[in-house]
């Protein structure tokens, strides 16, 4: 059985890292987490997160080095093709995604598993300020965006978009997903048998 693409997305200070961090933690040699390429200074480090310049990333994606490619927030993410190789090896990989590129990510993965975090607007904005890195204007910016990604819809055929919430402790978020992947598995590997 091949691996799956699970595809966590939610608002930057939903703690896609930690939930990352946890999950990678559960599922040993089972789960990869696939580094993110990021335009961003190195100076805003996290932990699966490699800075590169934009001139190197426009070479990656152009070059088809890229899995995934997508700009937010003024700056442009990728995921090596290597995962690829992981998920055949029947690896699940874990992405940080984005919640505006899900459906360009299902064209290329149709079977992947979205995962939204979602947290409360006034504990996000907290977590926003605390962290520092953005100014009230781009924080206000974030959550914007955020509630234009409150709901993501899905295809008919694709596997709905699971919202786990992170407002509370981190390893509640933690275990209600890693529930909910060691389900769909065992459904997935049901029906392949």
């Amino acid at each position: 059985m091949t691996g799956r693409l699970i595809y966590i997305m939610g608002p930057s200070g939903s703690g896609k890292d930690a939930v990352l961090l946890g999950l990678h933690a559960l599922l040993g040699k089972d789960g990869y987490v696939a580094p993110r390429l990021v335009t961003r200074p190195a100076v805003c480090p996290e932990r699966w997160s490699v800075p590169v310049s934009p001139a190197e990333f426009t070479r990656l994606e152009g070059g088809g080095g890229l899995a995934m490619a997508w700009r937010a927030n003024g700056l442009a993410y990728g995921v090596r093709c290597d995962i690829d190789d992981r998920l055949a090896q029947g690896c699940d990989v874990l992405v940080n995604g984005s919640r505006e590129y899900l459906h360009q990510a299902r064209r290329r993965y149709p079977d992947l598993v979205p995962v939204l975090l979602s947290v409360d607007s006034a504990l996000l904005r907290q977590r926003l300020t605390d962290r520092g890195r953005e100014n009230s204007a781009q924080i206000g910016e974030r959550l914007a965006r955020n509630a234009r990604f409150a709901s993501l819809s899905c295809p008919a055929d694709a596997m709905p978009v699971f919202v786990v919430d992170n407002s509370g402790a981190i390893d509640d978020a933690i275990r209600t997903l890693h529930v909910y992947l060691m389900r769909t598995r065992t459904r997935m590997a049901q029906s392949c048998g």
